[in-house]
């Protein structure tokens, strides 16, 4: 049998066994021809009897605790011998449940079972039990033919749910499917949906029908977070991406879950669709930290700078103003203007005051010194630190060789970009414009020493 076919077994028997226990009280009245069996007693009648010397109720205690130790061979013993002198149905009822449990009995289970519904055919918790059985017992065109009979018996919707497994069982998905089909416009009940549209996929291969009555469901009204995911599955075997995403997206709002927001970031950053990702993140205030980020991918520089000073005021990490000056520089239209470049030096120069020392930022420093001519020495004096950290970073060494050429030392300059070209080569614009520039400064030098 199927790892499928034991779910749906399962839960028949999990669902019939309870419903058969609920309802073991239900006495019948005895046929008169049924002498030979054990007597039904009723309630009022009831006596108190005595097996080798031990009451019923102790009996019935230690059944009990033989099912909480999960000895169920033992207590189904117990639960047969009670019967066999009582008749009376509970009993029965718990033999069966345990000989179901320990498969054990089982042939005198299935022999008394048989009887009692021959009994009492009106007894149709008896006729439950029996399916029970059947379906622990693989025999499921038996078990379906139980559920036949409770279709033209029952009006019960357990009794309509227990014959649509019955058919799955054997194998029989659309008449099965039908059964759900009517039980959910009956009752609306996701539990119904949920496994009448993953048997619809799964076994009747009609995925874009399930997928249909899941989504009318949703749009009809609330829906649990087990229709988003069953959703989300039956795009993922359709392949539809985007589909996945506004189903992750809608999931994300009624349950934000941080597994749910990880999968619509994944599916934005597999599209490339960074502007939509920023308006999801900004709608939702998911994640201010990767939003950050995407600011500064998307040079949307006013917002990130809004966000770290935000991030500031939070935390008081001094990298926020680091950063800071890096986006107010990068946000101005005018990159020399002085009253800019003022503020970004007051606020680097407070960042490493107050512990900053990271490269990235030493670097970006550094190479603004240097750039804007504004202290040359000091600027390579930051550089070096950045580069003390990493030793091999060709943008490190980009803004070393800078250094130099901006203080004329042509053949030093040329020496260090001779080896970031080697290294990164000159895809890079800026890295590009350097190294011709030092070229054109160094040939001077060599026509001199010749």
């Amino acid at each position: 049998m199927s790892r499928n076919h034991r779910q749906v077994a399962t839960f028949s028997l999990v669902l019939l066994l309870g419903l058969s226990t609920l309802q073991a009280k239900e006495l019948p009245t005895q046929d008169a021809n049924t002498s030979h069996l054990p007597p039904v007693q009723s309630n009022a009648q009831d006596q108190e009897i005595v097996l080798d010397g031990v009451s019923e109720d102790e009996w019935i205690v230690m059944a009990l605790w033989l099912e909480e130790q999960e000895q169920f061979e033992q207590s189904g013993e117990i639960y047969s011998r009670l019967y066999d002198q009582t008749g009376k149905k509970e009993y029965l009822f718990k033999q069966v449940s345990n000989s179901i449990y320990s498969k054990t009995r089982v042939s005198e289970s299935l022999t008394k079972i048989k009887e009692w519904t021959r009994r009492y055919p009106d007894d149709l918790a008896g006729r439950r039990m029996l399916m029970a059985l059947y379906i622990n017992e693989k025999s499921f065109d038996d078990a379906q033919k139980i559920g036949e009979y409770l279709l033209q018996h029952s009006d019960k919707e357990s009794d309509l749910e227990l014959a649509a497994n019955s058919y799955f069982l054997a194998g029989k998905y659309k008449m099965g499917i039908d059964l759900l089909q009517k039980l959910y416009k009956k009752t609306k009940s996701e539990k119904i949906l949920l496994r009448m549209t993953a048997i619809q996929s799964q076994y009747l291969k009609e995925t874009k029908k399930a997928i249909q009555v899941l989504e009318t469901h949703r749009l009809l009204g609330e829906s649990s977070p087990d229709v988003y995911k069953m959703l989300i599955d039956l795009y993922i075997q359709e392949k539809n991406i985007n589909k996945i995403l506004e189903t992750y997206q809608a999931l994300y709002l009624i349950e934000p879950n941080e597994e749910y927001l990880k999968k619509i970031v994944e599916i934005y950053l597999y599209n490339r669709d960074f502007k939509k990702l920023i308006l999801f993140l900004e709608s939702n205030h998911a994640d201010d930290t990767l939003l950050y980020e995407l600011y500064k991918k998307e040079k949307y520089f006013k917002k990130a700078r809004v966000l770290s000073e935000e991030f500031y005021a939070k935390d008081k990490n001094p990298l926020w103003l680091a950063e800071k000056g890096i986006l107010i520089y990068e946000e101005a239209s005018n990159k020399n203007d002085p009253k800019m470049l003022k503020e970004l030096l007051s606020l680097f120069e407070e960042a490493f005051k107050k512990g900053v020392d990271d490269s990235s930022y030493l670097n970006y420093y550094g190479y603004t010194l240097i750039e804007k001519e504004i202290d040359i020495d000091k600027g390579m004096e930051y550089v070096a630190r950045a580069l003390k950290q990493q030793p091999d970073n060709g943008f490190y060494l980009d803004s070393l060789a800078w250094g130099h050429y901006k203080k004329k030392e042509c053949r030093k300059a040329y020496t260090i970009m001779k080896k970031v070209i080697e290294k990164e080569g000159a895809k890079e614009p800026e890295i590009k414009e350097h190294w011709e520039k030092i070229q054109q400064c160094q040939k001077p030098v060599i026509m001199g020493r010749r």
